[in-house]
């Protein structure tokens, strides 16, 4: 008897797991093989990579669509869709990956259940953080935070980590 791939469930990912596995094969800066399929529009082989990452193991899948060559936003919303599609893919919480919050927005208005924002900072200032982490929430989004003063953003943290978990 053989087990088919579609009859294995994914891994869960909770917040109490002591270890997280993320695939990052789909992400246009870490994989060079993603990243030529984007750029070639070959969106539903690209899909495959999910699948293939859902299959291996991932728990979360995680989407960076920040190359130079690509129009970002919409490389970005077109992809989602297509694995949003697949049931197989969209069982596990996807993580918008970008330096661009126009980008990452773009994300979480196409992901369907709870997506993760990877990430937000004060870099750029405390409004515009704090304005991004209210719109993260919005969304149901949990949030990946670069934290260079933990004790000012503890809270935010906490706030994102309890919406998504849905307390």
């Amino acid at each position: 008897m053989s087990t088919r791939q579609e009859d294995v469930a994914a891994p869960e990912a909770t917040l109490r797991s002591t270890f997280v596995n993320i695939g990052e094969r789909t992400n246009v800066t870490g994989s060079a093989q993603f990243r030529k399929l984007i750029k070639e529009g070959r969106y539903e082989e690209a899909v495959d990579v999910a699948r293939q990452q859902v299959a291996s193991g991932a728990q979360i899948l995680d989407v960076n669509m920040d190359e130079g060559l690509i129009d970002s936003e919409a490389a970005m919303t077109r992809y989602l869709n297509l694995i949003m599609s697949e049931p197989d893919i969209a069982r596990i919480p996807v993580m918008v990956d970008s330096s661009k919050w126009e980008v990452i927005e773009a994300g979480l208005k196409t992901i369907q259940g709870k997506p993760i924002v990877n990430s937000i900072s004060m870099k750029e200032g405390e409004k515009q953080f704090l304005d991004q982490a209210r719109k993260a929430l919005s969304y149901g989004a949990a949030v990946v935070v670069m934290a260079f003063d933990a004790v000012r953003l503890r809270t935010l943290i906490c706030l994102a980590v309890s919406r998504w978990k849905g307390d």
